[in-house]
């Protein structure tokens, strides 16, 4: 790979297409314009080698890395991501967009992000502990419950957190469970935080659905990506009595009019480990799913899954993006030419981190909340941070993409100016 200069991208990859963002936003920001940036340059990033013992006896080396984008507004939160296409390139993209989020939400964080380029499915239990004890520990140097607070992210989970929560309690000599956030329960983490991130994507498209006059009851919805964001949307879509129409996830695409079982088909996931082979829809190719017939859309997988000639074929009224940049630049524009309501990430899927942010309060005072409490705290945050935007988009005449950027933006380079340059 050649070497990368954070001002000149790659076309297409997802920190061109965050570069772009901001450049849009640009204008809408005033006097803080001149501090525009900040927000181009990640404060800092970690390249580390990671050398395990495979089960086997040979000794496997993996590339992991860790940005902070952004400290002004607190420690770096963003999560960690085990995946064979991960690159520096995207895990910069991955950090500024958790700076914009968590401003976005306006909760006291800036932005992070981690991943390892690693096809997990491949490593046993065994050389996946190893591979994240050895990945903490080269990270250890900037990682810390106020400095920087990993998370799960694809293909990582509470069991991660925990091992990773455990070997740098080990290097500090005594437990810090606020060093991460998503662990279980039994170590300091939070009621409600796996399903967090599915139920603010149902808020934020609920809340989106009724400014636009569209009753959930009733409506079509298709979701790509069955899993903890996708599943727990489409479940609770399914629960306020929209009809979920299309799935599609790594194994395949199902569709079904009349709507899919979305109980039974989570089952069916939890034992065969994929939706393809689920016998109560009609299995159907790869875009087909994107040419649907329905009234919101809710891409939940990877980034960059939305393109060109998949927003043309788009046949949603709303889109709501339960991944991290999913819709490329251009179809972004198409879109919006299109006349499709997009409910930008940044603000769709922020429950993880706003329920992040209460486990790590919680840590702080090792006094707990119920599910009930938590689940409300969410719905007053992201609701409040949904009508926020909403109305700064129709202030400024802009989509809603924008208008959470100029909030984010502002709120966060607010902060740069206050703080100054030292020295």
């Amino acid at each position: 790979m050649p070497a990368l200069s954070y001002l000149n991208p790659t076309p297409g990859s997802p920190w061109d297409t965050y570069l772009a963002q901001v450049d849009q936003v640009t204008p809408h920001l005033g006097k803080l314009a001149r501090w525009v940036e900040t927000l181009k340059h990640p404060k800092r990033a970690l390249i580390v080698d990671i050398p395990i013992e495979m089960d086997n006896g040979d000794v496997a080396h993996f590339e992991g890395y860790r940005v902070q984008h952004n400290l002004s507004r607190g420690p770096g939160k963003g999560g960690v991501r085990y995946h064979p296409a991960v690159t520096l390139e995207e895990v910069l993209a991955l950090s500024a967009w958790m700076t914009i989020k968590n401003a976005a939400v306006n909760i006291p964080y800036g932005g992070a992000k981690g991943g390892i380029r690693v096809d997990p499915k491949l490593l046993s239990l065994n050389e996946l502990e190893k591979l994240t004890r050895r990945y903490t520990s080269e990270i250890s140097i900037i990682i810390g419950p106020t400095k920087d607070i990993p998370a799960p992210d694809v293909n990582t989970n509470p069991q991660t957190m925990a091992w990773m929560m455990d070997t740098f309690s080990a290097l500090q000599g005594g437990t810090v469970t606020g060093v991460v956030t998503g662990k279980p329960v039994e170590l300091g983490g939070s009621l409600g935080r796996v399903r967090a991130t599915g139920r603010g994507v149902y808020l934020t498209a609920r809340e989106a659905a009724k400014t636009m006059g569209m009753p959930l009851e009733g409506a079509k919805v298709a979701v790509q990506g069955f899993g903890n964001v996708g599943s727990i949307a489409a479940e609770l879509m399914a629960q306020a009595h929209a009809v979920v129409v299309a799935v599609q996830d790594h194994s395949g695409s199902l569709a079904n009019p009349a709507g899919i079982n979305i109980p039974t088909l989570i089952q069916h996931v939890r034992s065969c480990g994929g939706i393809a082979g689920f016998t109560e829809a009609e299995a159907i190719d790869e875009e087909s799913f994107w040419g649907v017939d329905c009234d919101i859309m809710i891409p939940a997988a990877l980034e960059g899954q939305v393109d060109g000639p998949r927003a043309q074929r788009i046949k949603a009224r709303l889109l709501v993006e339960g991944a991290n940049g999913p819709v490329n630049r251009e179809a972004d524009q198409i879109l919006l030419e299109r006349g499709i309501t997009v409910v930008p990430d940044v603000i769709a899927n922020a429950g993880g981190v706003v329920v992040s942010y209460f486990e790590w309060v919680q840590d702080f005072s090792s006094f707990f909340w119920s599910e009930d409490e938590i689940n409300l705290r969410l719905e007053s945050i992201q609701l409040g941070a949904f009508r926020d935007i909403q109305q700064r988009a129709l202030a400024l005449s802009v989509p809603l993409r924008t208008a959470a950027y100029v909030i984010a933006c502002q709120r966060v380079l607010q902060a740069r100016e206050v703080r100054g340059l030292y020295p």
